[in-house]
């Protein structure tokens, strides 16, 4: 099952796609993590992804398309993988045409003023990557491992309604390529995270 999960910044597509990614057992595939990760190591592809991401823009396709052509080439993708934050722009998608075939793309809708508050109220542990809403935390520390708990830089106010911008202009004409494919599951993403998730499955099954 090849999948690929699409919405907003902050519509909680990163949680949703770990946990379907572990119930189908396929790969779970974040360009944002993997594009984390060589920032954390310095590398040139990190620091030209840092001063693009904390401005709130988008890692140009040629870089991105070709990070996850090597990535499916991975073992862990033999029995399909769900995508997470690729494909972004239309380029990007048609790039990925050329590559595999999708099954479905779960588009998690959440209304724009809802994601603000959101993205602004969540904490990312240093040391395991989870993350947190600030309003359920029960203390300072991550709940899973004890790590330090951070705001990420791009989720600062500014950089979020920036990036909610670039999502409308860019991201958002995907839903209507995709629905052209006749591949498109919107799902509520308003709900509770369970709720979400069983909304997910429910889809899902039934591929």
């Amino acid at each position: 099952m090849n999948l690929m999960f699409l919405g907003p910044p902050g519509a909680g597509k990163g949680t949703q796609a770990q946990t379907a990614g572990r119930k189908y057992g396929i790969a779970h595939i974040s360009t944002g993590d993997m594009l984390r990760a060589e920032m954390k190591v310095g590398s040139e592809l990190g620091k030209k992804a840092r001063s693009l991401i904390d401005a709130g823009e988008l890692v140009p396709d040629d870089i991105i398309i070709a990070m996850v052509k090597e990535r499916l080439k991975k073992d862990d993708c033999k029995n399909g993988f769900l995508l997470d934050g690729f494909p972004r722009t239309i380029e990007q998608a048609k790039a990925l045409d050329t590559i595999v075939k999708l099954d479905a793309c779960i588009n998690i809708e959440v209304p724009s003023e809802h994601l603000v508050e959101r993205i602004c109220g969540r904490r990312v542990c240093t040391k395991c990557g989870a993350t947190f809403a600030v309003s359920l935390l029960k203390g300072e520390d991550c709940e899973k491992c004890g790590g330090e708990l951070i705001q990420r830089t791009d989720d600062s106010e500014e950089t979020v309604i920036t990036r909610i911008e670039v999502y409308e202009r860019q991201t958002k004409p995907l839903i209507e390529y995709y629905e052209k494919k006749g591949i498109v599951k919107n799902i509520d993403g308003t709900g509770t995270i369970d709720k979400v998730s069983e909304d997910i499955y429910e889809v899902l099954d039934k591929i």
